[in-house]
């Protein structure tokens, strides 16, 4: 995976929160055993940003040629909160089966399958109750573009698959000057349990595109995931490997609102002021 180009304006960013009953971040599906990573995938959020400017498929991933610079989609970073990390449940899925010749599935070259083998079994695994709080950064006008279309989306936003529709509020705050500093001091955390009663600070997973300054003593360790997206278009879909580093984060306790996070979050979202997105001198 190429690097985003390094900006003077690379600070910049929003705050994505993409929480939901059930999601699904695929990063090596093959064949009738569809899988789910365990945080979103960057293909999941460029993905979701592509719908939400209402771009086709096959040029999902161009330029912005009308903006300064003609960035992209892959000058973004991507840095994820994993406040719930939720756990994998497997459904199990038949389809093409109780249907006539004409209807059943289609094989690879190109005939139908005989009705005796018509029914297809599938494993489809999903990330269920989980909740993510995600800083995207980029340039500016990028920035400022994407926050306009997740404000008005042309499609409907959803994680992973089409079934897993995303909770409220998805734009939690942007565009931003230093949306890191919000991930670790400010946004409201939504935790699966609440913390100790004598717990001074939270211990919360991270993961970063781009290796992180160390804030704490905690070890940072780095997987690589095929979910750098090359190509969107329908039977040519393509990805490249790219690298993840996790840390475990101590975030002050102040950040977890209790069981019901979503007054805390609308507050959150009235606390914003409006950012006139001029970089720093």
């Amino acid at each position: 995976m190429p690097p985003p180009r390094s900006s003077p304006e690379q600070s910049w960013g929003l705050l994505l929160r993409l929480a939901a009953p059930v999601a699904a971040y695929g990063a090596g599906a093959v064949f009738n055993h569809r899988d789910t990573a365990r945080h979103p995938t960057r293909s999941a959020v460029i993905g979701l940003l592509a719908a939400a400017a209402g771009r086709d498929r096959e040029y999902a991933l161009d330029p912005f040629t009308d903006l300064p610079g003609t960035p992209g989609y892959h000058d973004l970073r991507l840095t994820i909160r994993a406040d719930k990390p939720g756990t994998v449940h497997t459904d199990y899925h038949v389809t093409g089966g109780g249907y006539p010749r004409a209807m059943t599935l289609q094989t690879s070259a190109g005939k139908r399958r005989p009705p005796n083998r018509s029914a297809l079994p599938t494993h489809r695994d999903y990330l269920h109750d989980a909740a993510f709080t995600i800083a995207v950064t980029g340039p500016t006008p990028l920035i400022e573009t994407v926050a306009r279309h997740l404000e008005q989306p042309r499609h409907a936003p959803y994680l992973g698959r089409r079934a897993c529709l995303p909770d409220e509020p998805l734009l939690l705050r942007g565009p931003h000057t230093d949306p890191h500093h919000q991930l670790l001091h400010h946004a409201p955390l939504t935790l699966h349990r609440p913390p100790a009663p004598t717990a001074a600070t939270v211990p919360v997973t991270f993961w970063w595109e781009q290796q992180p300054r160390p804030t704490t003593d905690a070890a940072t360790e780095a997987e690589q995931l095929n979910d750098h997206p090359l190509d969107f278009t329908p039977h040519a879909r393509s990805h490249a490997s790219h690298t993840w580093w996790t840390t475990t984060e101590q975030l002050p306790l102040h950040l977890y609102p209790g069981p019901r996070p979503h007054p805390a979050l609308a507050d959150y979202l009235r606390e914003q002021e409006p950012c006139t997105c001029s970089p720093p001198a």
